[in-house]
């Protein structure tokens, strides 16, 4: 089974990818990474027949450049500039950086290596493959459609009615359907409901004249801990600095829980509370943690109704609007969401992600504030980087102490 090409455009990918990879290119050439592919799935099954359509499709992936059109569109964002502009003019997914295999019980084995500028950039476009190959060929693709359109009319009319409030940005690529699906809940959420703010989709905001939405993930917090001179309690300090110095509060939502929300907000001062417009919770419980943050704030005393608590953890719509009517009149409160947008049909959803597991031939980590998303290839290094947090937590809540 040949399906059509996947990704046709380098710009169907999530912004927070140009937002980080501008960081990148300004200072940190100089470091290599490692990503891989895991299911957290268990007794997901791909055939060889998948794999070699996965193949195919990285291969026309590698095809691609960027069109003048698409960079005349970075340009409009006002914090992307123009000489990284210049570079993605030049820049393309290199072939030779993706090596993928199979088990023999059937398990996707998917390894980007390469300077990270470069690397990461295959993460979104792997995983929107990698989830359209197996959906089309694992099941009926007709019969998946169906009940994902009568979902999302559904999802629309109790937009409609009232039952839900809030707002929201669509955040669904990594695990979408299809590509062709993707764009249908994008253009009818932002035609048909008044709730739709954006996407993190670039290629989407693009043709729909919508906001793109991102800043950064995950791997912008870890790439610091591959860098030599940095130690790892403060690689949070490290991102924040250079985050800022990129884009002087223009493109200012900050990840909290990538060597947890507790080590986060100790390097989340006065100045970064002031110079960043919020903050994005990613794991742990999302009540405990606005409370958290809500605290954080008043600590310093700013107003938490000038900040955005922005949830993005395995939301669906009922979630989000009990989260919205809880914090709603404490802080400006808005919502990333992803699979429940692109990919709720009849069958469940795989829980897919590309990790960055190396820097410059170092382990790195995520820790996050649930236990079961930690994820890193080298055990040893992951009990390291926890006993360095608790170091460093320990030692200065007891130095508040004597005060």
């Amino acid at each position: 089974m040949k399906l059509e090409p996947i990704v046709v455009s380098l710009l169907d990918t999530d912004l927070y990818k140009f937002n980080m990879d501008q960081v990148i290119f300004h200072k940190h050439t100089d470091l290599c990474g490692e990503y891989y592919f895991r299911c957290r799935d268990e007794g997901v099954v791909f055939t060889k027949e998948m794999l070699e359509e996965i193949n195919a499709q990285i291969d026309h992936l590698c095809t691609l450049r960027f069109r003048k059109e698409e960079l005349d569109y970075l340009r409009s964002i006002r914090f992307i500039k123009n000489d990284y502009v210049e570079f993605l003019r030049l820049w393309h997914p290199i072939r030779d950086y993706v090596e993928t295999s199979l088990s023999e019980d059937g398990q996707l084995k998917t390894v980007v290596r390469g300077p990270l500028f470069s690397a990461m950039q295959f993460e979104i476009y792997l995983l929107e493959i990698i989830n359209e190959v197996y959906f089309r060929m694992r099941y009926d693709y007709g019969r998946l459609l169906a009940s994902a359109q009568e979902r999302l009319d559904q999802k629309i009319a109790d937009f409609q009615s009232g039952k839900y409030t809030f707002r929201f940005a669509e955040f669904g690529a990594r695990r979408r359907l299809s590509r062709e699906w993707e764009e249908v809940v994008v253009r009818r959420l932002a035609a048909e409901t008044d709730n739709c703010i954006g996407t993190s989709n670039v290629y989407l905001a693009m043709k729909y004249q919508l906001t793109p939405i991102g800043t950064y993930a995950h791997e912008f917090v870890q790439m610091y801990q591959g860098i030599d001179s940095i130690p790892l309690a403060y690689t949070n300090h490290y991102a924040l600095e250079d985050w800022y110095d990129e884009y002087r509060g223009d493109n200012g939502t900050a990840l909290t829980d990538t060597v947890t929300t507790e080590l986060f907000l100790l390097d989340f001062n006065r100045a970064m509370v002031n110079n960043f417009t919020g903050v994005r919770h990613d794991s742990g419980d999302p009540y405990a943690w606005g409370e958290k943050i809500i605290a954080h704030y008043e600590k310093y005393g700013v107003d938490p109704k000038t900040k955005l608590l922005l949830f993005s953890d395995s939301l669906n719509f009922d979630k989000a609007q009990a989260l919205y009517d809880y914090f709603k009149n404490r802080a400006k409160v808005s919502f990333g969401i992803g699979t429940f947008c692109s990919n709720d049909t009849c069958e469940k959803a795989l829980n897919i992600v590309i990790k960055l597991q190396t820097v410059n031939g170092r382990a790195v980590a995520k820790l996050s504030d649930t236990p079961g998303k930690a994820m890193c290839r080298d055990a040893d290094y992951l009990e390291y980087l926890k006993r360095s947090v608790d170091f460093r937590l320990n030692r200065e809540k007891g130095a508040a102490g004597c005060l």
